[in-house]
């Protein structure tokens, strides 16, 4: 217990000598920590909502592969990230670092990364809570046949989630490290199960033998020799990119972490590559499950019979592969792993919301870093990503027909955003002969690790702005794939990738508040006041 409190009093003078006063209640251990970034990334969430975009690019093959591949270089992004953590362990983050790590213009590098953070987070939120709305009608449509997969219905169920959510983040802090811990142990039993049900029970199933197969031609509309194949490998990679994002939740929490310092950062990297080898063998197990019959993995990719969701592709894929109590079982088990990670979203978001207000970087900052004295947790915070996520989802209402246009830009905001806040800190780290290693850093290796994650995100981010169906701008009708008895006509709503326009229009707005105002008043992280100072604050939160 000694050593414990030896522990905690390390992070509060570690905390003090970043400017800030311990307002939050440092009660997370090494594992609640971890399970914050685990739960985002939520393999049973991404990887399961995004499956149908490896189906319809690459095909099995990328299924396959892309889990190697991504979740190799997103390990990379994330040490980059936790040897920064390390050394400022803040719920500030990506912003203050780029604040403390900048040669200059340290104020206008932290106001960017904060709102490119921001920006990433609501993604998030929006994309995790609308496609887990979907699973959610889907699952209500297993039992009941008359219920529409409509836009609107599908909308109201979203915002359910969200009030959800934002509730039990005003609980405290208790009660989310009680359910992130519980979220860990759901996703590895959860996935131990949909893996051993889907190599045993399906009878009608592809097997191993064709999880390096492409994906059959056409089916994005791109047609072609080699470079439309590589292009749309490439684009397959972005269902395991999707699903290997918002680990910088570690880093939101570590306010809240005891032993920080070290906890962190080690969170960060354990989260990325748990879930990606978890990740590998997920989609190995539902890739060889896909039914022999071609003919039914279009419909599995793009539904039918008033389910056009491509979101609802995995749902598809589980109840033709196996029966339909253990389905139901199955989607299940998705569900409840997809609300354990909006959750944690929502928690993450708000730990930022909180400590980009305490430095007065948003339009009522006053109101968004107060703290909850009962439960000592940003509630105003909690309700403002609510409400912004909320507010982005009506994206999803842009559409004709179920298909999910906007699902593909919200999931383009959230990890461009989050990953352009991701490599602008490492990129100041680089180049930044004075900074001073934490605990925890990569023993020499900073430079190779760092540029080769930088080299990652201007990759990825290309990929997300590339247009994903043939022709891409916005139409409406119909497509019609093979001949005679075997055609089938897939309806598409339109093929336009907003994310592009959407980031773009973003940064300029950001940048013009920048320019017109906040230039003015903005200076940065702020001092809470000197030691006694903040001994005071911390005083005051304990007696109430």
């Amino acid at each position: 217990m000694s050593q414990q409190k030896s522990v905690a009093e390390s992070d509060r003078e570690d905390l003090h000598s970043l400017g800030y006063a311990q307002e939050l209640h440092r009660g997370l251990g090494w594992f609640s920590n971890f399970a914050i970034s685990f739960s985002i990334i939520s393999i049973l969430a991404g990887g399961m909502t995004s499956f149908w975009l490896g189906m319809v690019t690459g095909g099995p093959i990328i299924i396959t592969l892309g889990w190697i591949v991504v979740g190799f270089f997103a390990l990379l992004v994330g040490m980059s990230m936790g040897e920064i953590c390390s050394a400022y362990p803040t719920a500030g983050g990506l912003y203050y670092w780029s604040a403390k790590l900048a040669r200059r213009n340290n104020a206008k590098w932290a106001w960017f990364t904060g709102w490119f953070n921001l920006m990433g987070q609501i993604g998030v939120i929006a994309s995790v809570d609308y496609a887990l709305a979907i699973f959610i009608g889907y699952f209500i449509r297993m039992f009941n046949d008359s219920f529409n997969l409509t836009t609107t219905n599908i909308y109201m169920i979203f915002l359910l989630v969200l009030v959800a959510h934002g509730l039990i983040n005003t609980f405290g802090v208790g009660v989310i490290k009680i359910l992130g811990d519980i979220s860990v142990w759901w996703h590895v039993i959860g996935v131990v199960i949909i893996v051993g049900v889907l190599f045993i029970v399906p009878d009608d199933r592809s097997g191993l033998g064709t999880v390096f197969n492409q994906a059959p031609e056409g089916l994005t509309g791109w047609t072609g020799g080699t470079f439309v194949l590589i292009y749309l490998f490439g684009l397959g990679l972005l269902l395991a990119q999707y699903t290997i994002t918002g680990f910088d939740a570690s880093a939101h929490v570590s306010e809240e972490t005891v032993g920080a310092r070290t906890e962190a950062p080690k969170a960060i990297v354990r989260a990325i590559y748990v879930s990606a080898i978890a990740g590998f063998f997920l989609n190995l197990a539902m890739t060889q499950a896909i039914p022999k019959d071609p003919d039914k993995y279009a419909v599995i990719a793009f539904g039918s019979e008033g389910d056009f969701f491509l979101v609802n592709a995995a749902n598809r894929l589980i109840s033709m592969a196996v029966g339909d109590l253990t389905a139901k079982l199955l989607v299940l088990i998705c569900i409840v792993a997809q609300f354990f990670c909006g959750m944690a979203s929502v928690t993450a978001n708000s730990r930022m919301i909180y400590a980009f207000s305490r430095d007065n970087a948003l339009p009522g900052s006053k109101t968004w870093h107060k703290i909850n004295k009962k439960t000592r947790t940003p509630t105003n915070a909690v309700w403002l990503g609510v409400v912004l996520s909320a507010i982005v989802g009506m994206l999803s209402l842009y559409q004709k027909g179920g298909y999910s246009t906007a699902f593909f830009a919200l999931t383009g905001i959230c990890v461009v955003g989050l990953y352009i806040a991701y490599a602008i800190p490492i990129y100041l780290r680089l180049t930044n002969p004075d900074f001073v290693e934490g605990p925890w850093h990569l023993k020499g290796r900073s430079k190779i690790v760092g540029w080769t994650s930088l080299a990652w995100v201007a990759f990825i981010t290309v990929l997300f702005f590339a247009p994903l169906f043939w022709p891409f701008w916005p139409v409406f009708g119909s497509t019609t794939f093979g001949e005679g008895e075997g055609a089938y006509t897939v309806f598409h709503q339109n093929n336009m990738n907003f994310t592009g326009p959407l980031i773009v229009i973003f940064g300029v707005c950001v940048w013009l508040y920048w320019s017109l105002s906040a230039k003015k008043w903005f200076t940065g992280p702020k001092i809470q006041g000197t030691k006694e100072e903040l001994m005071a604050i911390e005083r005051e939160l304990e007696l109430k």
